[in-house]
């Protein structure tokens, strides 16, 4: 299939499985949020997809094994963005981003002036324009993600894959985040896949959510199709018992809302 197919995974650390086999597709131009309780394995998930953890099981991005590509090819294909930046070294936020052209480039090449413009573009995009000579860790943990965000924006890649990426910002920068994602799928007709904590973000933002549970598939959902009660019921079996409303903003637009329900204390 054209998109993203995860087929029989299995991963984990020191031989005991954290994802036991886990099979889901997702075509071109979809985003797909991840939601499980703490220790359900989403980053182990997201890790195993990207290669960088060890796994079985095959994850294909249009037909082609990620697992089975050099590296700097598959970076090419497909982003990742971790919890943290592994960023140890100061730099210039500018120079960050531009981090993200490096498979693009040769050895000893430097980026050139419209890799540079196309960096401060969307570096203005994700809310830090103007911030380009800034020291990266002078930055909050929020706006250390977004400008790794940007990072990813200028890649010319297919599949992205978030790790929480909402974890350490505000309300108004988590929407903005999430816009941006789904502006970066629309224009390049690619898939993204993020681990998110709020699951009211998640029904807002994603088009399917599957739903992790003991390190197995729970459940998958589309907000804009399953029936609410179906979903209320997937969801009742990560977070226990909750309600869904939709509500209308002041513009007209409908938004989900997960409520948690009270239960009573043995």
């Amino acid at each position: 299939m054209n998109g993203l197919s995860v087929q029989g995974l299995i991963a984990g650390y020191g031989g005991e499985p954290v994802i036991r086999d886990l099979s889901f597709e997702l075509p071109r131009g979809r985003i797909l949020g991840i939601l499980g309780a703490n220790g359900s394995g989403k980053t182990t998930l997201l890790k195993s997809m990207c290669g960088i953890l060890p796994h079985q099981g095959v994850c294909l991005l249009d037909g082609t094994d990620l697992s089975r590509m050099p590296p700097r090819k598959a970076a090419l294909l497909c982003s990742y963005v971790p919890q943290r930046s592994g960023i140890t070294i100061d730099l210039p936020v500018l120079e960050v981003v531009l981090m993200g052209f490096n498979p693009r480039l040769g050895l000893l090449e430097i980026p050139n002036a419209a890799m540079r413009a196309q960096a401060q573009e969307a570096l203005a995009r994700v809310g830090l324009g103007g911030r380009e000579n800034d020291s990266f860790h002078s930055l909050s943990e929020g706006l250390k993600q977004l400008c790794i965000l940007a990072r990813t924006l200028v890649s010319e890649g297919s599949l992205l894959l978030l790790d929480e990426p909402e974890s350490a910002l505000d309300l108004r920068h988590r929407h903005k985040l999430l816009e941006q994602v789904r502006r970066w799928v629309r224009q390049r007709n690619g898939t993204a896949v993020l681990s998110l904590h709020d699951p009211g973000l998640a029904l807002n933002h994603c088009d399917r959510l599957l739903l992790l549970k003991n390190g197995g598939c729970h459940g998958m959902l589309c907000p804009g199709e399953t029936p609410p009660e179906e979903m209320e019921a997937l969801l009742a079996g990560i977070y226990g018992a909750v309600s869904l409303r939709r509500c209308t903003d002041r513009t007209g637009r409908q938004q989900w809302v997960m409520l948690k329900e009270w239960e009573d204390e043995e």
